[in-house]
């Protein structure tokens, strides 16, 4: 589904924030990317939706190689893949519920047609009375599940989530990871970049997840004494 073949990265002159990295994400699995502040995560999951093009190595997303890919492929592709940045975006004027529905828009789709899914993602997400509320007005954990929402309206294949339980409480953590839980047991493939190694133990003991650690500019299967 998602493969990178000896993958190296950089930003300017400086050493390789990535370097030699090999593996494959494979459909159906749940991913922690692991690894501390500086050490490359969101690049890896940058490099993983083609929002950067690695200058060695392959990287291919449904057995496309992304360099063969023109900048309107990798768009189209994307719509299999939903991100859920950490930074949490929105267009503040706009309500939750057309905020959830910018991917169908974007697609070129009827948002209209769609207006019976994202009632039922609000009232999954908990946030039903929150369908007509303006951004500034949402909590942290708000946010982040309307975000979770978006990622998902178009049903995508894979779902990559940065750090999106980094600014939220441990309650409101376990709710988010229930969440994703939930959408990898109907088959969706998680990857989820996070520094919070608690929150990795807890979840392991709930879904068949692998981990992912970055260290020494390597991405490697961490061992069991995480």
């Amino acid at each position: 589904m998602i493969e990178l073949e000896d993958i190296s990265y950089s930003y300017g002159k400086g050493p390789d924030l990535l370097s030699g990295v090999s593996l494959s994400l494979s459909p159906g699995g749940f991913y922690f990317l692991t690894g501390p502040s500086g050490a490359g995560k969101s690049t890896f999951l940058k490099l993983c939706y083609g929002e950067l093009i690695a200058p060695k190595g392959t990287v291919s997303l449904f057995g496309r190689d992304v360099r063969d890919m023109t900048r309107d492929d990798i768009a189209r592709l994307r719509r299999r893949i939903g991100v859920v940045h950490q930074d949490c975006q929105f267009v503040d004027h706009l309500s939750v519920t057309e905020n959830i529905a910018m991917p169908i828009t974007a697609a070129g789709q009827d948002p209209g047609a769609a207006t019976r899914d994202i009632k039922e993602l609000l009232a999954w997400i908990g946030l039903s009375a929150k369908a007509d509320a303006l951004p500034p007005h949402l909590s942290g954990g708000e946010r982040q599940r309307v975000a979770l929402a978006r990622a998902v309206i178009m049903s995508p294949d894979v779902i990559i989530a940065d750090e999106p339980t980094g600014n939220v409480d441990w309650e409101m953590s376990l709710r988010l990871m229930r969440l994703l839980t939930e959408l990898n047991r109907m088959g969706k493939t998680i990857v989820l970049a996070t520094h919070d190694l608690t929150l990795i133990r807890t979840m392991k003991q709930q879904v068949s997840a692998r981990v992912l650690r970055i260290k020494d500019s390597r991405v490697a299967l961490a061992g069991a004494d995480l």
